[in-house]
């Protein structure tokens, strides 16, 4: 009942019911392929300003400035949509629904608890086949992986994308509502096109990379702690294990953010992720691995992985719960 009286609330007070929702659709749904994905036009607006402001003749302080330009247009323009959106929805009786399918849209625990499973399976069959599978799923160069750098590869990208596919998104519609989730999405979107330190986008993404940096700061520590709280809801998880690697290892990462799932994720596994890597449009250089576990990470370990994800996704619906009850006494 309180999921129809929405409306009538003060802007933002339905937010934790809509998200709970959204939390509960999105684990059972993923994201419907038939539906126009906001990402898309973030990222289709993104490219274009990459072509037309990123030339190569342009010096790195030109390309800084204009790629500092193309994030505020981008993320501006998904911020004003976002609100134009929340503004118009709050005005129809059912209003809810279109912000409810929305959000749902732009989380993903589905859809990466889907490509980690899918990478467990091509294991099964051998290295070709996942290696094929985990593509989809991280940047790097993937053929020179063997069995156990796909298993670890699915692992780190299932942790890192649990702070920024899951816990972020809801911590920053929570924060600022419909307006704060697509800026959100906008920064990371942005991020994932050009935020490299490729020739090419070094200078022009450096902007992206920063704020991205930033939005995730907080995120990204509510995700490693919430990773190893998981690790206490599966059988074979060490808790204490990845609270410890989370606080001694994460700072290792070359990002301030990513290393904080992965490490915690590594504890709770007993393993060791990340060390030395190499990217499809760049040279890496050598990450120093998390955890004092096996490197020898196994198809197993991946699906014990997914358990440690979705049971994480279950504490921040646990979380928005929590939220949403205190929202609602409040309100009576």
């Amino acid at each position: 009942m309180l999921l129809f009286a929405a409306p009538d609330w003060p802007i933002g007070q339905a937010v934790p019911f809509i998200l709970l929702a959204a939390l509960a659709l999105d684990a059972v749904l993923g994201d419907p392929r038939w539906l126009p994905h906001p990402v898309r036009w973030m990222g289709w607006l993104t490219g274009l300003l990459d072509r037309g402001l990123n030339r190569e003749r342009q010096g790195e302080g030109v390309r800084t400035f204009l790629g500092l330009i193309a994030l505020v247009a981008v993320v501006g323009a998904s911020a004003a949509a976002g609100w134009a959106v929340a503004h118009h929805v709050a005005t129809l009786a059912w209003g809810w629904l279109a912000e409810l399918a929305l959000v749902a849209m732009l989380l993903a625990q589905r859809t990466m608890c889907d490509h980690m499973v899918r990478v467990a399976r091509a294991l099964d069959s051998g290295a070709a086949p996942a290696r094929d599978a985990v593509r989809h799923i991280v940047g790097r160069d993937v053929r020179a992986l063997d069995e156990h750098a796909i298993a670890r590869a699915a692992i780190e990208s299932g942790a890192e994308n649990y702070s920024d596919g899951v816990v972020a998104p809801a911590f920053w519609y929570l924060l600022l509502g419909l307006p704060g989730l697509f800026a959100y999405k906008a920064i990371n979107t942005m991020d994932s096109m050009i935020g490299h330190r490729s020739p090419r986008h070094r200078a022009f993404g450096w902007a992206a990379a920063r704020i991205d940096d930033a939005v995730n700061w907080v995120p990204a520590r509510i995700a490693g702690g919430l990773i190893a709280g998981a690790a206490l809801l599966v059988p074979g998880g060490a808790p204490g294990r990845a609270w410890r690697t989370m606080l001694r290892d994460a700072p290792k990462h070359s990002s301030p953010n990513a290393g904080w799932p992965e490490a915690a994720m590594a504890g709770a596994l007993g393993l060791a992720l990340l060390g030395p890597r190499r990217y499809e449009d760049e040279a890496a250089g050598d990450e120093a691995w998390l955890g004092d576990g096996r490197r020898e990470a196994t198809p197993d370990d991946l699906r014990r992985a997914v358990r440690v994800f979705a049971a994480a996704c279950a504490l921040v619906a646990a979380l928005t719960a929590a939220i949403a009850a205190g929202t609602a006494l409040g309100g009576s």
